[in-house]
């Protein structure tokens, strides 16, 4: 499965996108403010700051905080405990990537809950056959 976040919208709050399996649109995304991330990780504001562009294995993990399955992404430089999880602005990321049915690309997602549940079931059907990856991208 090819799964990718196409950042396009850059404010000095937030970072909006759109999130597509194997090409075709599934999600828009909201993240935090995409920064200048020194080799030494410096520049990173905690809780405030977007991951790196790059690519990234993804596994399906518990999370206690939210008390279900969802997505990690694994070595994440300069970052832990980065996941794929429902919130409508970018006080609710943290540094992880939140999906949702609609956006405004200006402020914030909305109706995410079960693309959330989708992601999570059509990443569960794979798992066991193939590694998962995510790639980020500038759009």
């Amino acid at each position: 499965m090819d799964l990718k976040v196409v950042r396009s919208v850059f404010t000095p709050t937030a970072t909006f996108g759109k999130m597509y399996l194997n090409g075709q649109f599934y999600a828009y995304t909201c993240e935090d403010t995409v920064r200048d991330l020194k080799a030494d990780g410096s520049g990173k504001v905690h809780s405030k700051t977007a991951i790196d562009y790059g690519k990234y294995e993804v596994i399906l993990s518990y999370s206690n905080r939210f008390k279900k399955y969802l997505p990690l992404l694994l070595n994440v430089k300069w970052f832990a405990g980065i996941r794929i999880h429902g919130g409508n602005t970018p006080d609710n990321t943290e540094g992880c990537i939140l999906v949702g049915e609609n956006g405004d690309m200006k402020t914030r997602i909305w109706n995410c809950a079960s693309k959330v549940n989708n992601l999570v079931a059509l990443l569960k059907s794979i798992e066991k056959k193939e590694k998962m990856w995510i790639e980020i991208v500038k759009g």
